[in-house]
């Protein structure tokens, strides 16, 4: 798949390359990027330069993770990262973290309504899955406050730095978005006990 440029009213949401890596890699230094997401830690130029050069570009040439930047229009500063992985054909689950200097904007939120709508409109998605470890309460406001309903707790569902956490699981569907499903569906009754 090509990579995709999508725009809001104020971000571009474009393809990370090797224009990028500095900034990518300046942004990774943020302690709380390390503590609460996937990346290596100590972040290194060397995993910038692979991330931008080989495992972004791989993502979306067989497209299986779709990698946006979330940019300022002008100037381009980088203000966050945001990956959705496909996890089955109408599956994706998706991550995001937000440059520190940047928080507290909602670029992060308006970046994941408008990738999420893209999924739902483009590729047939029909369930956006995100997780993060209990207790990574901004990832949580960010999810809900961008219509993600919480579903709950997996127990043992992240590895971070070696050892197994728990994590929060919540989903936004199409509907929640005003949007149709590819598939009709049929939510569950709940049942009188």
């Amino acid at each position: 798949m090509e990579p995709v440029t999508l725009t809001t009213a104020r971000l571009l949401l474009r393809t990370v390359g090797p224009q990028d890596t500095d900034a990518v890699h300046a942004a990774a230094q943020d302690p709380d990027i390390q503590r609460w997401t996937t990346i290596p830690s100590p972040y290194l130029p060397e995993h910038a330069r692979s991330f931008t050069q080989e495992i972004v570009p791989e993502g979306w040439a067989n497209g299986s993770m779709l990698t946006f930047g979330l940019f300022l229009p002008e100037g381009e500063d980088l203000v966050g990262m945001l990956g959705l992985t496909m996890r089955s054909l109408s599956t994706a689950e998706i991550g995001f973290w937000a440059a520190k200097e940047h928080r507290g904007n909602g670029y992060v939120t308006e970046g994941t309504v408008e990738v999420c709508r893209w999924a739902f409109t483009h590729l047939s998605v029909d369930r956006v899955e995100w997780r993060a470890e209990v207790g990574n309460r901004p990832s949580r406001a960010v999810a809900e406050r961008a219509g993600f309903v919480i579903e709950g707790t997996l127990r043992s569902a992240i590895t971070h730095g070696g050892v197994r956490r728990d994590a929060w699981v919540g989903a936004l569907l199409p509907s929640d978005l005003g949007l149709p499903s590819t598939a009709p569906y049929l939510p569950a009754r709940v049942q009188p006990e």
